[in-house]
This record gives structure tokens, C-alpha cells and sequence, in this order.
């Protein structure tokens, strides 16, 4: 007589708690850094984004992110040099051809960076230290291998660049009314500020999008720092060339 044995099932389909807790986590403290960095006293301290930055990269390692996870594996530096430095000069002479174009060069006249000592402070001190170490760290790092773990490349292309997108909402409110270029062509007033702050949500969604693709592809947070440097370091110092010009 052949004894029948009851089917057992061999995988189950585990519900990720642990990397949803992760990602919300993650997420809040995201949300609670920038309110922090931008509407309350703080926001005047240098060492404001880069301390919470830190604390996100705390709570990622607390949470099991490894060194690897993060972006940060030896076996991928020169891979991550090789990517930044090639988007880096990519950016660089699409910035050149920018300033050298009469249509495109108002919108580099940032009142931010109206003389060149502003500019070369802002390029490699400023945005370095305060911008895209912080950033790249929590979003390309904790934040991406968090939203990885949870569904994958998509999910991180998809979430991580919605979310560094509406980051720098607050950090877009007076663009439109420091800015040339756009002030020229949304105007002034209320409805001019949100449409600024949609240009920069937008505009900074598709370039998490492209920091992102640098990170998967490469493996390392470092492409994403090149690239994300040279966004912002040559655009600073493009605007002080456009003052001269």
C-alpha cells in the first residue's frame, strides 16, 4: 500500500515588512531633514543636511545595508570613477555650448552666483560638503538600496526619483524670482513660484532618474557624485561667466 503524502509547500512568498519599515523610515527622516534644512532656524547652519545625511546613513547601517548596498564597495571605485568623470564632461560641454548660445545663456544668470568668488566658494566647498555628498548618500545610497530591496530597479528608477524630485521643493520657491531666464518666462508673483517649483521637480526627477541609472549601472555611489557635482559646480560657475559676458 503506497502512503500518500500530503503536498508541502517548498517557497513561500514572504511579505516584506522589514524592507517596507526600511523604506518608510528611510522616507521620513527624508522629509523630517528637509523641513528642518529649510523652515526652521537650522536652515542657516551649513552643517544642517550633512549631519541629518549622517544620521540616515546610521539608521540604513542599523537597519543591515552593507558598505556594498550602499554603493560604496572597493571592487567598484574605478567602475564609478570612470562613469562620474565621463558624465561629468558630458555636462561640462553642454554647459559650454549653453553659455555660448544667446538663447540659453539668461538661464544661467542665477543672482546666487553673481560674481565669481560666490561661484568658485559654491563649486567646491558649498555644493560639495552641503548638496551632493548629503544627497547622493541618502538617496543613492540608504534610500536607493532600500527601495531596491523592496521591488527592484524600477521601483528605485521610478520612487527614488519622484522623491528626490519633490526634495527640492523647498529649495525651489524662489527660483523663478532669481533667475533671469525664468522670471522672463513665467513672469512674477504666485503663480509664476509654482510654476518654478514645477520646473525644478520636474527637472531634478529626471535627473535622479539619470543619477539612478549611473548607480545601477556602475554599482557605485561615486558615478552619481561626478555626475551630480558637475550639475551643479558647472552651472554655478557658468552663471558668474554669464554676468561677464
Amino acid at each position: 500500500m503506497t502512503a500518500i503524502v500530503a503536498p508541502q509547500l517548498t517557497h513561500s512568498r514572504r511579505f516584506p515588512v522589514r524592507e517596507i519599515l526600511s523604506v518608510f523610515a528611510v522616507v521620513a527622516l527624508l522629509v523630517g531633514l528637509n523641513l528642518v534644512a529649510h523652515f526652521t532656524p537650522l536652515s542657516m547652519w551649513f552643517f544642517t543636511v550633512p549631519v541629518g545625511a549622517i544620521i540616515v546613513l546610521g539608521v540604513g547601517k542599523a537597519l543591515g545595508h552593507t558598505w556594498a548596498d550602499i554603493g560604496l564597495s572597493r571592487r567598484t571605485v574605478k567602475k564609478g570613477m570612470l562613469y562620474g568623470g565621463i558624465a561629468a564632461g558630458a555636462v561640462l560641454l553642454a554647459v559650454i555650448i549653453g553659455m555660448l548660445l544667446p538663447i540659453t545663456r539668461d538661464f544661467f544668470l542665477s543672482d546666487t552666483y553673481s560674481s565669481a568668488r560666490k561661484a568658485l566658494l559654491a563649486a567646491f566647498i558649498f555644493i560639495p560638503i552641503q548638496t551632493v555628498l548629503p544627497e547622493e548618500l541618502a538617496f543613492r545610497g540608504i534610500l536607493h538600496s532600500s527601495l531596491h530591496k523592496l521591488g527592484g530597479f524600477k521601483t528605485v528608477l521610478v520612487a527614488g526619483s519622484l522623491l528626490f524630485g519633490l526634495w527640492h521643493i523647498g529649495s525651489s520657491l524662489q527660483l523663478t524670482s532669481g533667475n533671469a531666464g525664468l522670471t522672463e518666462l513665467f513672469g512674477s508673483g504666485t503663480v509664476a513660484q509654482w510654476a518654478g517649483i514645477g520646473v525644478a521637480v520636474l527637472a531634478t526627477s529626471v535627473a535622479g532618474a539619470a543619477f539612478t541609472w549611473l548607480r545601477h549601472r556602475s554599482d557605485s555611489i561615486l558615478a552619481p557624485i561626478g555626475l551630480h557635482w558637475a550639475f551643479n559646480a558647472f552651472g554655478a560657475l557658468a552663471a558668474a561667466a554669464a554676468f561677464k559676458l
